[in-house]
């Protein structure tokens, strides 16, 4: 079965090239895009690609709804999906929107035009996706669903070429 586990690499490292490649150049977002990987391994029935990725990974790829605000996804079989993830009562950490503030370099400001504080700043910004979530970008589930297809498309091939170089080995 040499050739299903090397389409199966192949399969792997498409998508999570293209995961990768959505995340740095449309979001600039090269930390989550790191931590995306794959591993082929053999099972009793076969062989199994498993996908890895930071935790909230997950939570961007599919959004998360607010607590005034639905949000849904397009998972990898092109349907809209309602995310499973979603805002109560808790909103995202200050420390780190201060952090992704600074990184940007947002300045915030008053109604009077005055300077308002990062730790402000974040607050209210975090308030606002409390209420409105964070809109899913899809990233994993689009370069899986179009290499998915294509998985089931030429998998046959690759296990008949297979099954002529085992059965060739034998004569």
């Amino acid at each position: 079965m040499k050739n299903v586990e090397q389409y199966l690499n192949s399969f792997g490292a498409n998508v999570v090239k293209d995961a990768q490649t959505f995340l740095s150049n449309e979001k600039g977002s090269t930390d989550l895009a790191n931590t995306i990987r794959f591993e082929v391994t053999a099972t009793k029935d076969g062989f199994a690609t498993k996908f890895y990725m930071a935790d909230y990974g997950r939570y961007i790829d599919q959004g998360v709804s607010g607590n005034k605000k639905t949000q849904s996804y397009t998972d990898y079989k092109g349907i809209q999906q309602t995310s499973q993830f979603k805002y109560k009562t808790k909103q995202p950490p200050p420390s780190i929107l201060t952090r992704w503030i600074k990184k940007k370099g947002i300045k915030g400001r008053d109604k009077k035009g005055r300077f308002i504080t990062h730790k402000s700043l974040a607050f209210l910004i975090g308030r606002s996706i409390k209420k409105r979530g964070i809109k899913s970008l899809s990233f994993f589930q689009k370069p899986f669903g179009i290499w998915y297809g294509q998985l089931q498309h030429d998998l046959l091939k690759e296990v008949k070429e297979d099954i002529q170089t085992y059965l060739t080995s034998w004569t």
